[in-house]
């Protein structure tokens, strides 16, 4: 923690540190948003921190965090804080999958809160340890493997009320308008910054007067 922030009461440590969670989340979460619509309207960036983040999610540094949102739903934006290097990935992925930004915004909140109490307190490097010390004994495992069952039992729950009741995964929902979210696989799910590029513009444009004679029929 820098030293400027030691000296202030612990509730204010808190509040920075959860902002800047949040802002940081925000900051990824439009730089994927932004980036895939100039990509869904054929524009390639040219300089500029655009084309790095372009070249980041071509490149699949956001996939991994497209498929945690696919599985998980919102539930994986403030699990993703949890995290060293995944976060960066979630944040990006709700912003490629243009999820609703106030649905967004709301699943940050305690995933900011609990990253800035981990970082006021023992700190990141400190709780990298404790999970790598906890995965080394028996109880450790005990509790890990618990948490990674309520996990599991979430997203089984969560898939098979889906299927009862004939509901879309979030991100599935929140695909490019209008888009099967295949982009071209044929399994129905999108898994990748280019999937879902390719969801919209593999598309043939529909001719104006084409459309018009449909709108009359």
């Amino acid at each position: 923690m820098p030293d400027f922030l030691a000296e202030l009461p612990f509730w204010l440590i808190m509040l920075l540190l959860s902002c800047g969670a949040m802002l940081r989340g925000q900051g990824m979460y439009w730089a994927g948003r932004i980036v895939t619509e100039q990509a869904l309207r054929r524009t390639h960036p040219t300089q500029g921190w655009t084309l790095r983040a372009h070249a980041w999610l071509q490149g699949g540094g956001a996939d991994a965090g497209i498929r945690a949102i696919r599985r998980w739903g919102l539930f994986a934006v403030p699990v993703c804080y949890l995290t060293v290097g995944f976060q960066s990935m979630v944040q990006a992925g709700a912003g490629v999958l243009r999820i609703t930004w106030w649905k967004y915004t709301l699943a940050q909140i305690p995933g900011a809160i609990a990253w800035g109490a981990i970082y006021a307190t023992i700190g990141f490097a400190v709780w990298e340890a404790a999970l790598a010390a906890a995965a080394g004994s028996p109880l450790g495992l005990v509790v890990i493997a618990a948490l990674v069952a309520a996990v599991v039992v979430a997203v089984v729950l969560r898939r098979r009320h889906r299927s009862q009741y004939g509901t879309e995964a979030v991100a599935h929902v929140e695909a490019p308008d209008g888009g099967t979210g295949d982009g071209g696989t044929g399994d129905g799910v999108i898994d990748t910054f280019a999937e879902v590029v390719g969801s919209e513009t593999s598309r043939p444009a529909v001719p104006e007067a084409e459309e018009s004679g449909a709108e009359r029929a």
